[in-house]
């Protein structure tokens, strides 16, 4: 019956500390947040800031190579209807993206049998792609191992807590203990804000390159459809 109500008062002590811990949070300011949660928030800061820089850095190149003049085809088919083909290659490298490349690797390879330029066509689109995803590998792991660094923290809180707790023997100092709590509830949050945001960030990439795959795919149809028309 003792070990029992010495149970209920070491949980009501946890609880009032992270009830204490929380009720500070509110007035504290972000560095001294930060501090409280101990070595763990550094690994999570440079995971924040490479999650933010790889996802500006990718949305702009992603963006870029999403750019591409709506009559860049229509000119392509008068340039090879008409057997300008040294300007249908000019005008693919002054567009200069995943698409005009994939449409110049074709056009030097006009002569050639059908299979093999599809063949070109396709690897040079494998090789955009490839270069669109550089650094998207990174930022999934992030998104599951932020949390996970977070979870690590709140571990590393509850047992400085309750060895705290031990040290204290039957007197238990509020303020002893909030250290631990601190270190628990703040990497928590911490490894849900860095891992939060590079989930959806890394989603939305995705689907923004799975779009521009769609439209190289349209516009490799749409270069063998010219092929296939009689030269003027």
């Amino acid at each position: 019956m003792i070990d029992f109500i010495q149970a209920a008062d070491t949980m009501v002590a946890t609880g009032e500390a992270a009830a204490a811990a929380a009720a500070e949070v509110t007035r504290m300011g972000l560095w001294e947040l930060f501090m409280k949660g101990g070595w763990l928030m550094w690994p999570l800061l440079l995971l924040g800031g490479v999650t933010v820089f790889i996802f500006v850095e990718r949305f702009m190149a992603i963006r870029k190579a999403s750019g591409l003049d709506m009559n860049f085809m229509n000119r392509i088919r008068d340039y090879i209807s008409d057997g300008k083909i040294r300007a249908a290659v000019d005008l693919c490298r002054k567009t200069n993206t995943p698409i005009a490349r994939m449409i110049e690797k074709g056009i030097e390879r006009i002569g050639r049998p059908m299979s093999d330029i599809q063949t070109a066509i396709e690897n040079v689109a494998n090789l955009e792609v490839s270069k669109l995803e550089n650094g998207l590998p990174f930022l999934a792991t992030i998104a599951g191992g932020a949390p996970m660094i977070g979870f690590l923290g709140t571990v590393i809180g509850m047992v400085q807590t309750f060895m705290d707790m031990a040290a204290a023997g039957g007197t238990v100092d509020m303020s002893l203990l909030s250290g631990g709590m601190y270190v628990a509830m703040v990497t928590t949050v911490a490894g849900l804000v860095v891992g939060i945001p590079a989930y959806f960030g890394y989603n939305y990439l995705v689907a923004r390159i799975e779009k521009l795959v769609f439209q190289m795919e349209a516009n490799s149809i749409a270069f063998m459809d010219i092929l296939n028309q009689p030269v003027k």
